[in-house]
């Protein structure tokens, strides 16, 4: 997912104990690499194109892993300017880290709204894929970060909550910000395993 930057829902194959057996890894990078002056790492940041070109390297060479690309058109979602007033603000704090979450804090795992912190548009249609479990495309035209917060006062914090519960309290909640998630077809990319084995003992 990392290495290759992209959900879950996108890597398929491989055998059982890739979802279920952990590893630690301690890597270090080159001093003369720009990750290297990264003072101090932030484990909450996205992984820049050097770490993850890093990444890569570590799994095909320790892990021999082996895998290709799948291209094809599949079902996406579009971020894009609804017809309602923007319900943005401003970042309070520029250099916060960039936040999509529940309206509770932590992941979106209740039907009660979402809320964002210091976020860009591109960033926000990533994340929101995790949870609708399809691409995002970010087609709202829109440039820097924001600030944001919908809380869905019909909902019952109480109740079971299933995908599709959640599901559709983004798309309202997505929807009382100014902003709307259209269905559509789109490019899809899927990373198939090949090949990968468990790594020696060091």
């Amino acid at each position: 997912m990392f290495a290759c930057n992209v959900q879950m829902f996108q890597v398929v194959g491989g055998p059982a104990w890739a979802d279920s057996d952990f590893f630690n890894i301690e890597a270090k990078p080159p001093e003369s690499s720009p990750t290297a002056k990264l003072n101090p790492a932030n484990p909450n940041v996205s992984l820049s194109d050097e770490q993850r070109g890093m990444l890569l390297a570590l799994l095909l060479d320790r892990f021999q892993l082996k895998f290709h690309i799948e291209s094809k058109a599949g079902l996406v979602y579009l971020l894009e300017r609804g017809n309602e007033k923007l319900n943005l603000d401003a970042p309070k704090d520029p250099d916060a880290f960039p936040w999509i979450g529940g309206i509770e804090g932590g992941a979106i795992s209740l039907p009660t709204g979402i809320a964002g912190k210091n976020i860009s548009m591109p960033m926000m249609a990533v994340r929101l894929s995790r949870y609708l479990e399809r691409p995002v495309i970010d087609k709202t035209g829109m440039s820097g970060s924001f600030d944001f917060e919908y809380k869905n006062e019909d909902a019952d914090a109480n109740a079971q909550v299933t995908r599709d519960d959640i599901v559709s309290s983004i798309l309202t909640s997505v929807r009382g910000i100014g902003l709307k998630l259209t269905p559509a077809k789109g490019p899809m990319e899927t990373i198939v395993i090949d090949h990968v084995e468990k790594p020696s003992p060091n």
